[in-house]
Formats: structure tokens, C-alpha cells, sequence
């Protein structure tokens, strides 16, 4: 049997970028895990719920469109619903039409959803300090940083997250 043409054969790896993609890759898997098993242990949320009561309480009002979050969070809009639902329960988050366009859904999070968040921020930030920042060097950091926003600039379409902001480092 004849082997395909040269330009259907996979662009494959070489050693250096396959070494540095299993370095990406692990920590794609490792770190996340970490995160949600230490939120899930010290205050009872799951990551995602975590960063959308985070991403609500960084915006005006602590509010913003299902639309939006769904953005900022990088997950999908029955994930987000699913969340808001399981928030909204809990009495941390609220939704309701914008009273400037009834056709968008605001999230809100509520004085006891900031409450909670306050409750269960300093051990997340501890861990994410243990896990990333202390780890790197601040040059390190912020290579890191530039470089997943240009990975999420590929993956989202240039421009990134609605409400995201990047500050110059200092």
C-alpha cells in the first residue's frame, strides 16, 4: 500500500514542542483539578461557580449579561444557566431582565453571594499563590499571562473575554 502525499502526512510535533505541549497539556488537567477540590474542601463551590460569582462582583453593580458571563467564564450557555440556577438557590445570585432591554437576562450577585465569595476567596487566592504565582518568577508570571492571552485570543477570536481587562504589569 503507497504511503499519502507528502501534504496530507500530520505536520507532527518535534521533540522540543511535543516535550513543552505534554508540559502545557498536564498543567491544563493538574490545575484545575487542584483548584476545585480546594474551593469544593474550604467553601463548598465548584471552580466555575467560583469564577462566575468573581466575575459578577469585578463589574458595576455586581451585574452583567447572561451573554456576557458566558464570555467571561469561557464555558457554554447551558453550563452558565445550570450554575446561575444552582447560585440563584443558594440565594447568591439573582436574574432578571435588564431594565433597559427586557430581551437581555442580567446575573446579579447578591450582598449574601458577596458574602460568600469574601468567605471563600482568601484560601482560594492562598492556594492559586501556592500553586502559580509563588511558584514563578514575576517575569515568568508574566510571560505566562501574555502568553495565554494569546492562546484564548485564538481559541475566543482576537479581543478576548467581554469585561475582561489586562493590566500593564507594574
Amino acid at each position: 500500500m503507497a504511503e499519502p502525499p507528502a501534504a496530507e502526512q500530520p505536520n507532527w510535533l518535534d521533540p522540543h514542542q511535543l516535550h513543552d505541549w505534554k508540559a502545557l497539556a498536564g498543567v491544563l488537567v493538574a490545575l484545575p483539578s487542584a483548584l476545585e477540590s480546594q474551593l469544593r474542601r474550604d467553601s463548598g463551590l465548584s471552580l466555575f461557580s467560583y469564577l462566575v460569582m468573581a466575575g459578577l462582583s469585578e463589574v458595576p453593580d455586581r451585574s452583567m449579561p447572561m451573554s456576557e458571563l458566558v464570555a467571561f467564564t469561557q464555558g457554554s450557555a447551558s453550563r452558565l444557566s445550570h450554575t446561575v440556577t444552582q447560585l440563584e438557590r443558594q440565594g447568591w445570585v439573582t436574574r432578571a431582565p435588564s431594565p433597559d432591554n427586557g430581551r437581555v437576562t442580567l446575573a446579579t450577585l447578591t450582598d449574601e453571594g458577596l458574602a460568600k465569595l469574601a468567605e471563600a476567596a482568601p484560601a482560594h487566592v492562598a492556594e492559586v499563590r501556592k500553586l502559580v504565582v509563588d511558584v514563578l518568577g514575576r517575569d515568568e508570571l508574566s510571560a505566562v499571562g501574555a502568553a495565554c492571552r494569546t492562546l484564548l485570543d485564538a481559541l475566543l477570536g482576537v479581543g478576548g473575554c467581554p469585561g475582561q481587562t489586562h493590566p500593564d504589569p507594574a
